[in-house]
């Protein structure tokens, strides 16, 4: 490959990019994922991060790449917030049906509880995928 990306790299990074934003954005709502506030963060975050990508893709500029990646950092932290939070929940839960749990069990029941604990990641996964995406249009500038 030459020193400046392939245009097909980008359209991938593009497709996965929208493929996760609309497939993650539309199971959170299929799943009700917008009860609280908390639970909007993601769904506001994909939303930002979508109208960003149209700006960056119609329009790319110092100005709509920044705040894109500031997007994308917003997205990844919401991610590793959301992590804890699924944790925390299934934690507690899981300690009310059992009291005396502890240690590893405790860990791996909470992981495996209710709420998919690790689900939240794919705002991080998303977020990488978009800031690649940025990395290599700011190469080819």
């Amino acid at each position: 490959m030459t020193a400046a990306p392939h245009r097909s790299v980008l359209r991938i990074l593009l497709i996965a990019l929208l493929f996760m934003l609309i497939g993650t954005g539309l199971e959170l709502y299929l799943l009700d994922h917008y009860e609280d506030a908390w639970q909007l963060i993601p769904l506001i975050c994909i939303g930002a991060a979508l109208v960003a990508m149209v700006w960056v893709i119609s329009k790319p500029s110092a100005l709509s790449l920044r705040i894109f990646k500031g997007i994308l950092g917003l997205s990844a932290l919401s991610g590793l917030v959301g992590v804890y939070l699924h944790l925390k929940a299934n934690y507690e839960f899981e300690l009310e049906i059992k009291p005396g749990a502890q240690g590893w069990d405790l860990f791996t029941e909470s992981l495996s509880g209710a709420l998919p604990a690790l689900a939240p990641g794919s705002m991080i996964a998303l977020a990488l995928i978009g800031y690649t995406y940025t990395l290599l249009i700011k190469q080819q500038t």
